[in-house]
């Protein structure tokens, strides 16, 4: 890697995600779980903007509320600057300007979206000209989702969902998703699904065997088949996240008695993502659920990875 550091604002994107599927097995070494997932990415994005700095520092502006974001060398933004730092031997710092749209806490991957943009932004504006291995290297010791929201896409994830796979998909897939105003910690529903498996321990070994993505949900993203793809939706993650958050299979109900092909709640939730057949469905169900003073915005997928914006 080189540096040769420019004096102007860099501007990079990175998708939110859905995982389609998730299947979840044993403790790894590490305490992550594996896993084996089918990620895809869609239109509700981060936005980080990097100005040369001495130091590290990051601050928030977007559409939701940021209060409770730590801006200290904890934000995985900040710790992703400080690693490609670190690995390309840079000096300076960086101000890192986050420009919230996903959900926080939220099941969607919002900071690992904020990483992966943070990484090509910073390696544009040092110029440490970093191969896009190296990035992807640096993305995976940074959180499993970090990856995937750098490659975007559709993707199988497996391992700690960071070993990926691109996989095929068709046309776009339409998605209404029902925002909560509360967030949900992903190492808590982890250890709910953990609970849940030792009171039903009878019921552990398929649990424990190698996860693996059904074909069919891999056959429905090739198509381009949103009601295959709805029969196929599956999350292990999503009944630890109900019995901790009730209320939210009050919202899969609503949404799917309102139009939705199939509701699942978004990774270790709270966000439930709702498959729909077409744009006209989608503006429909937003109607619905808006209408029932829910939160909600419609998404499409797959879209590209974390990218460069030329304002």
């Amino acid at each position: 890697m080189t540096n040769a550091a420019t004096s102007h604002v860099v501007h990079a994107r990175a998708p939110g995600k859905i995982n389609v599927f998730l299947k979840v097995g044993a403790v790894l070494e590490d305490g992550y779980h594996e896993v084996a997932t089918a990620y895809q990415a869609v239109s509700l994005s981060e936005d980080v903007r990097a100005y040369p700095a001495d130091d590290f520092s990051c601050e928030f502006t977007g559409s939701i509320d940021t209060s409770g974001l730590a801006t200290d060398g904890s934000n995985l933004a900040i710790r992703a600057a400080r690693a490609l730092a670190r690995r390309s031997g840079y000096r300076g710092g960086v101000r890192l300007l986050l420009e919230k749209n996903v959900p926080i806490a939220g099941g969607m991957g919002g900071g690992s979206a904020d990483a992966a943009a943070t990484l090509l932004a910073c390696d544009a504006l040092w110029g440490t000209e970093a191969t896009r291995e190296e990035l992807l290297a640096i993305a995976a010791t940074l959180g499993a989702d970090v990856p995937f929201a750098f490659t975007g896409g559709t993707a199988v994830g497996t391992g700690r969902g960071d070993q990926l796979s691109p996989a095929l998909a068709k046309g776009q897939f339409h998605w209404v998703l029902a925002l909560a105003d509360f967030g949900m910690s992903t190492p808590g529903v982890y250890q709910e699904l953990d609970r849940h498996r030792e009171r039903h321990a009878q019921d552990i070994f398929p649990a424990q065997a190698q996860p693996t993505v059904d074909a069919n949900v891999l056959q429905a993203l090739r198509a381009g088949d949103a009601r295959m793809l709805a029969e196929s939706l599956h999350n292990d993650l999503q009944a630890p996240a109900l019995h901790l958050a009730p209320g939210l299979g009050k919202v899969i109900e609503l949404g799917e008695e309102n139009g939705a092909l199939a509701g699942i709640v978004s990774g270790s939730g709270p966000t439930v993502a709702f498959l729909v057949a077409d744009a006209d469905s989608a503006l429909e169900l937003q109607v619905a659920l808006s209408a029932s003073r829910l939160h909600v915005v419609r998404a499409t997928g797959p879209v590209h990875g974390a990218r460069l914006v030329h304002d």
